[in-house]
């Protein structure tokens, strides 16, 4: 593999990876965390690319470190049927029933719906009633949201329906014109800011850097990691790259490309939104901020480059998502080919994309309360695996010490009612564990119980050892 050819490979994979990371609310998060650290920008900046960039990089990085076949491989380290039953959940999760609906619906919200009209207009076509299925009705709105999804799928299909032209048409095609658009008006943005930084929110100013941390958790770019990695690697082996040395290699290096990237989007975001306050004020998300400034740079063609951002962006991750599931399930269940699997895949988000931005948002956050946690420690263990032998019950004791507080969150977050459901164990379970768990109330509660159980494996281990010995 020669030098030239090794550059040319991983920049275009880097780029493909840069533009499947990069989707709604990889967009929308950095400019609401800006807003709030004020002039405490840049500590929050800082923590905020240690898990909205690094992560996830730790997550690609992992599958090819460990030389895993997918997630599945990966997590069947626990157990073989906690590796399908994982896989086939996060897959879903972070595919169709979630994530890939929820970019059509904030491309339509951001890129489209604002060009129907004001508040009023808006108002008036969501209780216009067009026609009613059984007792559903469909008003004009809703049929708007479902034209868009359709044409927006579409395109995500068939973008997906040859993977080993992936690195072409999102490397090579989408992201280039994603970065360009986003350059525009980022960089306008940190030569002219709107206004002075304004002092950091209470939270922000006591612990910028410890809430950027926590601000990065919601791209939710470690869950897609492990999903988005196996697209990395089939790329890389199908340039005819097989060793497990180019493989890791031009893997790392594409990562490297990408969350250089995602780092300087996330940094001029972020500032942007610190500089907005002064001119436009707290708004309630990243959206609003990044809609009123584009407006106010550029006016109504503002509104159009933004509309473009959005639509690149969530088209490029939807299209990664409907690949990586149409891949993984055509492999677990091969009596079903990958074009039909990635054909259900796309039906099923259009269907869950008509729920609407609220609906899909309110449904998947208990699920990535649940699964993220369980994501980060698989990551951890898979650099850790060498340390400890592979011994598999460092991996079930971890993640037994991990999943009681997982499933916890998830539960009490789907429930998002404590006040209304006093008398229930969930509730008698939150409220301990609120007094008694380090980090419990900033959802991070679970990382004291994975390195106790970490810690209880290791000595398992060593015990098994020593009998096996004697």
């Amino acid at each position: 593999m020669t030098s030239n050819t090794k550059k040319s490979a991983f920049l275009a994979t880097g780029l493909m990876l840069f533009a499947l990371f990069f989707g709604s609310g990889n967009l929308i998060y950095p400019p609401t965390m800006g807003q709030n650290a004020g002039s405490a920008i840049l500590p929050a900046t800082l923590g905020f690319l240690i898990t909205g960039v690094g992560l996830p990089l730790m997550g690609v990085l992992a599958i090819a470190y460990s030389n895993s076949h997918d997630v599945q491989d990966l997590a069947g380290r626990v157990a073989k049927w906690y590796g399908i039953v994982f896989a086939v959940v996060l897959y879903l999760a972070i595919g169709p029933l979630f994530v890939s609906p929820r970019n059509a619906t904030v491309a339509f919200d951001i890129a489209i719906q604002p060009f129907l009209g004001d508040d009023a207009q808006l108002k008036a076509r969501s209780t216009n009633i067009l026609f009613s299925l059984g007792k559903y009705q469909i008003s004009e709105l809703q049929a708007w949201l479902a034209g868009f999804a359709t044409l927006f799928f579409a395109v995500s299909y068939w973008l997906s329906v040859s993977p080993g032209k992936l690195v072409d048409r999102v490397g090579k095609v989408l992201t280039p014109a994603l970065l360009l658009s986003i350059a525009v008006l980022v960089v306008y943005a940190a030569i002219f800011p709107m206004a002075p930084l304004q002092p950091p929110s209470a939270e922000y100013a006591a612990t910028p850097m410890v809430k950027g941390l926590i601000a990065g958790y919601g791209t939710m770019d470690a869950l897609a990691s492990l999903v988005f990695a196996i697209i990395v690697i089939d790329a890389v082996r199908g340039m005819g790259y097989e060793k497990k040395e180019e493989v890791l290699y031009l893997t790392s290096r594409a990562g490297i490309v990408a969350i250089t990237f995602l780092a300087l989007v996330y940094a001029f975001v972020a500032y942007m939104g610190a500089s907005s306050v002064g001119q436009i004020g707290m708004q309630e998300n990243g959206a609003v901020v990044l809609a009123k400034a584009a407006n106010f740079y550029f006016g109504a063609p503002g509104n159009i480059l933004l509309a473009v951002i959005v639509l690149l962006a969530c088209l490029s991750t939807s299209v990664g998502l409907i690949t990586s599931c149409g891949e993984y399930f055509a492999r677990l269940i091969p009596q079903v080919s990958y074009r039909n699997w990635i054909i259900i895949f796309t039906l099923v988000s259009l269907a869950f994309a008509n729920v609407g931005l609220t609906g899909i948002v309110k449904f998947s956050v208990p699920a990535l309360m649940l699964l993220y946690p369980l994501t980060m420690v698989l990551i951890i263990l898979a650099f850790l695996d060498k340390f400890f032998g592979s011994r598999r019950i460092v991996y079930a004791a971890t993640m037994l010490g991990t999943a009681p507080v997982a499933i916890i969150d998830g539960w009490r977050t789907l429930h998002g009612m404590l006040e209304q459901s006093k008398d229930d164990w969930i509730m008698q379970a939150d409220a301990y564990l609120t007094g008694a768990l380090p980090l419990y109330p900033q959802g991070l509660g679970w990382m004291l119980p994975a390195a106790a159980g970490f810690l209880i494996g290791l000595v398992l281990a060593k015990i098994f050892v020593k009998k096996q010995a004697v």
